[in-house]
C-alpha cells in the first residue's frame, strides 16, 4: 500500500427506536404512521442515502419483517434506555463513522446529515443543531416569571449526531462505567472534555414528541413528500 493512501471510512446510520413513545400515547412512537409511513420508515428513508449501513435497535418482540422499512436494514433488540440501545447498535456496528439519529425526527434534509457526516469524519464529532430563537425566562415558581436568560451562545440540540465510532463507544462506556445517565450522545463526549462541532439542522427536524408534534407532522408529510417525490 502507497504512502498517503487512506481507506474510504465505512459509515453506518445507528436508529434507537426501542422507546415505548409513553408521552405520545399510540404505543412506540418510532411505529406511529405520517402520510402512510411510520416515523422509523421516513427516518430509514433518509439517512440511507448516506451511509453504507442502517441498524436500528427495536423494542423486543419486534422484528423487521412487521415493520416495511426501505432498502436493506438490519435489526438488533433495544436495551431498557436510550443509552443502552445506543451502546448495543454501536457494538453491532464495525463502521469507521456512525450517524445516531432519533426515529422520531422523520424529516432530515440530506444537506444537513451529509454535513454532520463530514464533520464527525473529521474531527471526531457533531451534532446538528439550532441557534434558540425564543425567550427564555427561568421560573421563579411553579408557572411563576422568574429572571430572564440570555440566548446568546444558546443552541437547541438536534438529531443526527456524528462520531467515530471508536470515539462513542469509549464515551458510552465511560459513562457506563461512572453510572451516568443520558439522553444525549455529544454530551457523553463532551463529558471526556472532547470538542463537538455545531452544525446548523433544521426548523423540520423538530423531534414528534406530544399529540400536538403529531398533528404537525401530518401537515409536513405531505408538503415534505411532494417535495422529495
Amino acid at each position: 500500500m502507497g504512502r498517503g493512501l487512506t481507506l474510504p471510512q465505512r459509515t453506518a446510520a445507528l436508529i434507537p427506536a426501542a422507546g415505548l413513545g409513553t408521552r405520545l400515547g399510540q404505543g412506540p412512537k418510532a411505529f406511529v404512521t405520517v402520510g402512510g409511513l411510520s416515523l422509523l420508515a421516513r427516518s430509514v428513508a433518509a439517512l440511507a442515502p448516506l451511509v453504507d449501513e442502517v441498524v436500528v435497535a427495536l423494542p423486543d418482540g419486534y422484528a423487521l419483517h412487521d415493520l416495511n422499512l426501505p432498502g436493506d436494514v438490519r435489526a438488533i433488540t433495544g436495551g431498557a434506555t436510550r443509552q443502552a440501545s445506543v451502546l448495543a447498535l454501536l457494538q453491532a456496528s464495525e463502521a469507521d463513522v456512525v450517524l445516531i439519529h432519533d426515529a422520531a425526527r422523520p424529516f432530515l434534509p440530506p444537506s444537513v446529515g451529509e454535513a454532520v457526516k463530514a464533520a464527525a469524519a473529521q474531527t471526531g464529532a457533531a451534532t446538528a443543531a439550532l441557534p434558540v430563537a425564543d425567550t427564555l425566562v427561568r421560573q421563579a415558581g411553579p408557572n411563576l416569571w422568574g429572571q430572564l436568560t440570555s440566548r446568546e451562545g444558546l443552541w437547541a440540540v438536534q438529531t443526527p449526531q456524528g462520531f467515530r465510532r471508536e470515539l462513542l463507544l469509549e464515551a458510552h462506556r465511560a459513562a457506563e462505567k461512572s453510572g451516568i445517565q443520558a439522553t444525549d450522545d455529544a454530551g457523553l463526549v463532551a463529558r471526556l472534555g472532547l470538542p463537538v462541532a455545531l452544525i446548523l439542522g433544521d426548523a423540520r427536524l423538530f423531534k414528534v414528541t406530544t399529540p400536538g408534534d403529531l398533528i404537525l407532522a401530518k401537515a409536513l408529510a405531505r408538503l415534505w413528500d411532494a417535495e422529495h417525490a
